[in-house]
């Protein structure tokens, strides 16, 4: 099951990054935390970055409603998400 803590206004759920791959896409769980695969390499922020804007793409959110808040350099990252309710985050990712 996912981890997910509500702040008040959002959301911080754990995320495992796997960046590198053949093609961005979210893989399912791993143990409590979203799996997700992104293209982009792990060099310069670019994965972090990649990681924002397809999280931003695929919750319909503006990617300053989300931040790394842990894991800045680490396949294991806590992101926060703000103006979002677990529910519609659930059903937004298909988990």
């Amino acid at each position: 099951m996912l981890s997910i803590r509500d702040t008040g206004d959002g959301l911080i759920f754990k995320v495992l990054l796997q960046p590198r791959s053949s093609r961005n896409q979210i893989v399912g769980l791993k143990a409590d935390a979203l799996k997700i695969k992104l293209t982009a390499p792990p060099v310069d922020g670019k994965a972090n970055k990649a990681l924002l804007d397809f999280l931003a793409k695929k919750l319909g959110v503006s990617k300053s409603q989300l931040q790394i808040i842990a894991g800045h350099t680490s396949r294991k990252k806590q992101i926060e998400v703000q103006g979002i309710k677990k529910e519609a985050l659930l059903s937004l990712l298909n988990i």
